[in-house]
């Protein structure tokens, strides 16, 4: 497949924020969902910002150090190998993003790494 190709592909299936598909329009799709539906779907989960992604991936090391319950079946459980990665892609972001943060995120990110790899080494001993 060639740059164009794939370029073709990602600009026939963009949907923009307000839910209508961009570029050409899209034939022989498979499924049952519909564009709205999509797009219902969507407008349900929160803008996705640097911050965001932080908070994720706050929850994953949470989730994953056995502190928080699963959402969809309510249990705990402790998997620390997986708890120290999502602390661990933190601490590189912490790194590649030095000088191309708002103050805010900058303090957001190292207060929650701060407080992760506390507790991270809490439930280590």
């Amino acid at each position: 497949m060639t740059d164009q190709t794939k370029e073709n592909i990602v600009k026939e299936t963009e949907i923009s924020s307000d839910g209508e598909t961009s570029g050409k329009k899209q034939e022989g799709t498979s499924g049952s969902s519909t564009s709205g539906e999509r797009a219902g779907k969507e407008s349900q989960l929160p803008k996705i910002t640097f911050s965001t992604f932080i908070f994720s991936l706050n929850s994953s090391a949470l989730y994953h150090m056995g502190l928080v319950p699963d959402p969809t079946s309510g249990k705990k459980e402790k998997n620390l190998p997986l708890a120290k990665q999502s602390i661990d892609i933190l601490g590189m972001l912490d790194e590649k993003t030095k000088g191309n943060l708002t103050n805010d995120e900058e303090k957001l990110l190292r207060h929650i790494l701060h407080d992760l790899r506390l507790m991270y080494v809490k439930e280590r001993s």
